[in-house]
């Protein structure tokens, strides 16, 4: 490990300042959520606050702060790393054991008294997650304030909204119209007796409007809100953002701009005589409050949020062609990767910029779909770790081998045909026996979760127990979920579907079409950890009969699994079968895309055990 003495932590003068604010309006505390007005999962620096206030930098936590306590509340994805990010920040750490767990309630109701005020900024307030909030404080009698942006107070020279231009994303690629993605939209809310639908989450505005952008890394989307009617959508979004030649293809579709801050005025000038269709999980309290008491209101899910999930033939075709690029790029890659080990300097750093100058190199690139995790031995077995120039381990030197162990690379990219989201983890040196046996046992739980088939409309959630048998039979498991949704050059991480322990309901449906990671792992902490990560899509598998219809994964993600840490005695005849068949595919689709090293590198990786 690599380090450079950390500075003084800023985050102790910035929560002076905050606490200062909270005295001025008679505050108890300020909730601070990982969330924007359009409760994205990555967000633009405007609305890191939770970041700025604390220096907890992971992609999901919640923070509290009280006139003299200050907590993050985070689950075991992240625990290592808000250990190691708090640390002399004053702030504590409250470990829970999801993303979606409510202990920051409890702990807010147990710290504050009845009478005292809470404020949260309404603006970035889910209005699911506001429920939650109101029924736990008025409990305690709690006064809930949501009227008031503290931070903005607190926050002097807090970045503006980004400016980056919008584009849009045009045939071929883009398989299905914007006339007729915004007639299936219209269709969901006829079906919802709607005549108005507000879409928040950026991700469904993309997808209905065909229009990327640049507001946030990783995921080629814009800030922007939709109102669509029965005739007409008008999109709030920033000025200049959207150039004359697009605004006039997208009012050939009915599609008129307007100015992003207006989205809550227009809300407000609803007609009485409206029905509004929103998400409740996709919306705000903000935004919700704009809303006429006389409006009817239906909370339903997005009908973009289903559509958007399940690819067509065309996008799937366009997917798999993205596969095969992503393929080659990281079979070039890792071809120079095994060749330079202990003969040139390589830590996790090098990793990050050569497997992205290989992916950049492809045809339709445009960006990595997250931040790449490169991590050796130890920092393995932080699921969501990154490597800094500030802290980063060594692998390779000129003169050989830092050390040896388990090096786990989860990466991804977005291509104008598709989005991809790859783990796979390489023996440094000899793997050992505790190795061998940890690595298998996670693949036969991807293999598992793989091979299943189940009838059309099951929930997600039902399918976790697929990936975590091989791993129970050990008395072993994994603190995060076995998968999750991708989009079609979009969102890494879509919804509605989830490989989860979440609590089903109906909106996670499996579907023909859908996208889906399957992602078992097991983490050592202090030693190694190991993760196996394919992309599958959902397809029909032999004709409906009185039993119904079934899917099954088609596995998409084109990359050799490293067999040398292999377990052989572990591996059934059968999963040997699967694990053979894989290869023989990869190997069938990459070859021709690849030549000389790289090649050479695929056909040995991809023989059979």
């Amino acid at each position: 490990m690599t380090t450079t003495p950390a500075p003084t932590s800023p985050v102790p003068e910035r929560l002076a300042l905050l606490r200062a604010r909270l005295q001025h309006h008679g505050l108890a505390a300020v909730l601070v959520p990982s969330a924007d007005p359009h409760l994205s999962e990555y967000l633009p620096e405007r609305w890191q606050g939770r970041v700025r206030f604390s220096g907890f930098t992971g992609s999901m936590g919640t923070l509290v702060v009280t006139p003299t306590r200050a907590a993050v509340f985070a689950d075991s994805r992240y625990w290592a790393q808000a250990e190691a990010e708090l640390a002399g920040t004053t702030v504590e750490l409250v470990k829970i054991p999801t993303g979606a767990a409510t202990h920051h309630l409890d702990w807010i109701a147990q710290t504050l008294a009845q009478g005292e005020v809470l404020a949260v900024d309404a603006a970035v307030l889910g209005l699911a997650a506001a429920k939650q909030l109101g029924d736990a404080l008025s409990a305690r009698g709690i006064v809930l304030r949501t009227d008031l942006d503290v931070l903005d107070e607190a926050w002097p020279g807090r970045p503006d909204l980004p400016a980056a231009p919008v584009y849009e994303h045009r045939a071929p690629h883009a398989a299905v119209s914007r006339a007729d993605k915004l007639a299936a939209v219209r269709a969901g809310m006829a079906k919802s007796g709607a005549d108005h639908h507000l879409v928040s989450t950026v991700d469904d505005i993309a997808w209905t409007t065909n229009l990327r952008g640049a507001d946030v890394d990783y995921n080629p989307v814009f800030l922007a809100h939709l109102l669509i009617d029965e005739q007409a959508a008008t999109l709030f979004v920033g000025a200049g953002k959207i150039d004359a030649d697009l605004q006039v293809r997208l009012a050939a579709d009915g599609v008129v701009l307007a100015d992003y801050a207006d989205a809550r005025a227009a809300l407000a000038s609803l007609p009485d005589s409206a029905t509004l269709l929103v998400d409740p999980k996709r919306i705000t309290l903000g935004l919700r409050q704009a809303v006429p008491a006389g409006v009817r209101v239906v909370e339903a899910t997005n009908p973009s949020t289903f559509a958007k999930s399940r690819k067509t033939a065309a996008e799937a075709a366009f997917v798999r062609e993205a596969m095969e690029v992503d393929g080659a790029a990281m079979c070039a890659f890792y071809a120079w990767f095994e060749s330079a080990l202990g003969r040139e300097a390589i830590s996790e750093l090098t990793i990050d910029e050569r497997l992205t100058e290989a992916r950049a190199r492809q045809p339709g690139f445009v960006s990595l779909s997250f931040p790449t995790i490169a991590g050796f031995n130890a920092n393995g077995a932080m699921p969501h770790y990154r490597a800094t120039p500030e802290s980063f381990a060594w692998i390779s030197t000129p003169d050989g081998l830092v050390a040896e162990g388990l090096l786990l690379i989860d990466s991804g990219a977005q291509y104008l045909g598709g989005t991809t989201d790859i783990t796979r983890v390489w023996p440094i040196g000899t793997p050992s026996a505790a190795q061998r046996s940890d690595y298998t046992r996670v693949l036969k739980g991807t293999i598992n979760l793989s091979r299943a088939r189940f009838p059309l409309g099951t929930l997600s959630p039902h399918l976790d127990t697929l990936a975590r048998a091989p791993l129970w039979e050990a008395g072993l498991d994994f603190g995060h979920g076995t998968g999750h949704g991708v989009g079609y050059f979009l969102n890494v991480h879509e919804g509605p579907q989830s490989i989860s322990r979440a609590v089903p309901d109906a909106s996670m449906a499996m579907w023909p079409g859908m996208i889906t990671s399957i992602e078992p792992g097991l983490y050592r902490d202090g030693r190694w950890g190991i993760r196996i990560e394919n992309l599958g899509l959902n397809v029909s598998v032999g004709a409906p009969d009185e039993f119904g219809e079934y899917l099954a994964f088609e596995t998409l993600t084109l990359c050799p699994i490293d067999t040398r840490c292999l377990d052989h005695g572990l591996l059934r005849d059968d999963e040997r079968q699967w694990l053979n068949g894989y290869h023989a595919e990869v190997r069938r689709r990459l070859a021709p895309r690849l030549s000389g090293a790289a090649l050479d590198w695929l056909v040995a990786r991809t023989e059979s055990v």
